[in-house]
């Protein structure tokens, strides 16, 4: 694919980039660094406000926890699903992706149902974590604990048998042996997954506006409420603007540490085994138990709770606001999801040439949502509440999957099948219509699932760009929580079981089996939170 008749394919996600991610990101720059013809407050400023100061503050503190929290329950997880067989483990794996599907609407009222003053666990234990700083952890916990699980197991995977058993030969204990061996084999993986969690933190929105409260709401929160509330555009710019900053920083130390493990080594990896005595069983007990706890209970309080909601709450499906913003969801994710494959593709195509193109990629990641959105409304303003500006962000922000998938898949391709083609006198085209994009096919149909989920969980989008009567299931449930009532919240989590229905059909499809021989897009590792949004 590197002939020159398909190079004019970068054209379009260079032009979506530019006009989506680039130029309202200037624009966002200008207004934070003194506004267009108004003064507005500096980066200095800024910092000299304690209010900002704790928002900031708080922001990195929650990032940092999570990411302790993630890594001090996620390595012996891991540890346990890459060392031991047993019946069952490879479902586990598969169902380790669910949280990645799940939009954070759904996990933050899925928090709220375990441990919220009615929760399950919360009411059963006198707990009441509602504005303490433990429920948005926790929900954080939710989404990033299964990120650091799946990268361990991975990196645990292609530690060299030899090279540990030769240590334990030696006399090495099995603690030391891990410390020496292992651990120096695991720590880029975890440290690449570490990166991606703090990420996923500093820049959450969904998350931290439901479960944060007014004191422990995070940058990304503050940004929406100076625009959509106070209509502070130059403040809401030089903070958005520092957090643009700051996450760069942190996304260029995650690329350099991708690049590093881009070309693993091949080692005999350590063989699987059953557990032995009952220390081992308690271990993989306890891992399992943290994994139910962690990623599963709260999906599970929302289903428990809807069904006990009664007929009244149930009935709510068939309202017509939930049939037109079902509607909505299902049309906006369609035609975003149609955009994001096409954007996508080009890219994947038009960036095996060079690296400089191929990380370019990762922007859209590096951005938050919120930081996008707000971009688009100071640069856009007459197409603020239009329906093509709407998609376009849904596009950007989906179409890095495609394109993720879509590389790694390239990158797995024989060079020979494509030159063969061309010695039959097939040309560039014909070689992609009928060698690579059937050999594709498995990594195009998985980077579109994970396109498709990020679509219809999308949620900060949507509440900047979007118009009343373009409401989707994520701003109707947001809506109903905003309301006081029993009724109301019953509402919202039936709702959200209807959302999460949604999320799990994305799930099926991309841990649908892959036919064997076919190239498959990478799993363990996805680049954002479909929702994290």
């Amino acid at each position: 694919m590197k002939g020159r008749s398909l190079a004019w394919l970068a054209a379009l996600p260079l032009v979506a980039l530019l006009l989506l991610l680039v130029a309202p990101l200037l624009r966002l720059s200008l207004e934070g660094w003194g506004g267009v013809g108004q003064a507005a407050p500096s980066l200095w400023q800024m910092w000299q406000d304690d209010y900002l100061r704790w928002r900031v503050g708080w922001s990195v503190l929650q990032a940092v926890a999570t990411c302790v929290a993630a890594l001090a329950l996620g390595l012996p997880v891991a540890w346990v699903l890459a060392r031991f067989e047993f019946a069952g483990r490879a479902l586990s794996l598969r169902l380790l992706m669910l949280p990645f599907v799940v939009p954070t609407l759904v996990a933050a009222i899925g928090v709220l149902a375990l441990w919220g003053p009615q929760g399950l666990l919360g009411g059963l234990l006198g707990l009441d974590l509602q504005g303490t700083p433990w429920l948005l952890l926790y929900g954080n916990l939710f989404f990033n604990l299964c990120l650091v699980v799946r990268a361990a197991v991975e990196a645990l995977e292609r530690v060299s048998a030899s090279q540990l058993a030769a240590a334990r030969s030696l006399g090495a204990t099995p603690w030391r042996a891990f410390w020496r061996i292992e651990w120096p084999a695991i720590a880029p993986w975890l440290a690449s997954s570490l990166c991606l969690v703090f990420l996923y933190c500093f820049a959450g929105f969904g998350l931290a506006l439901v479960l944060g409260g007014q004191r422990y709401a995070t940058v990304e929160v503050e940004i929406y409420t100076l625009v959509a509330h106070e209509l502070k555009l130059a403040e809401a710019s030089a903070l958005a603007l520092a957090m643009l900053l700051l996450t760069g920083g942190v996304a260029l130390l995650y690329a350099g540490l991708v690049r590093r493990l881009g070309a693993p080594a091949r080692v005999e990896p350590v063989p699987r085994r059953a557990p032995r005595g009952l220390a081992q069983w308690l271990a993989l007990a306890a891992a399992l138990s943290v994994l139910l706890l962690v990623c599963a209970a709260p999906l599970l309080a929302i289903v428990w709770r809807a069904l006990l909601a009664g007929p009244a709450a149930w009935a709510e499906l068939l309202a017509p606001d939930t049939l037109a913003a079902l509607w909505n969801t299902l049309r906006f994710s369609a035609l975003a999801l149609l955009f994001a494959t096409l954007i996508g593709l080009a890219h994947a195509l038009s960036a095996r040439s060079g690296l400089l193109w191929r990380t370019a990629s990762y922007l859209p990641f590096v951005v938050s949502p919120v930081t996008v959105a707000f971009g688009l409304l100071l640069l856009y303003p007459s197409w603020t509440a239009s329906l093509p500006l709407l998609l376009a962000a849904y596009a950007l922000l989906a179409y890095p999957f495609v394109t993720q998938s879509l590389t790694a898949g390239l990158d797995s391709l024989p060079p020979q099948l494509a030159q063969a083609s061309r010695n039959l006198g097939a040309g560039p085209w014909r070689t992609l219509w009928r060698v690579t994009l059937p050999l594709l096919r498995p990594a195009l149909r998985r980077g579109m699932a994970f396109a498709a989920a990020s679509a219809v969980g999308e949620f900060a989008v949507t509440l900047f760009l979007s118009r009343p009567e373009w409401a989707t299931l994520t701003t109707l449930i947001y809506e109903r929580l905003g309301r006081p009532g029993a009724a109301n919240r019953d509402a919202a989590l039936v709702l959200a079981c209807l959302l999460m229905a949604l999320a799990l059909l994305v799930f099926v499809l991309i841990e649908w089996p892959a036919r064997q021989g076919s190239v498959n897009g990478p799993t363990n590792r996805p680049s954002r939170k479909l929702a994290h949004a």
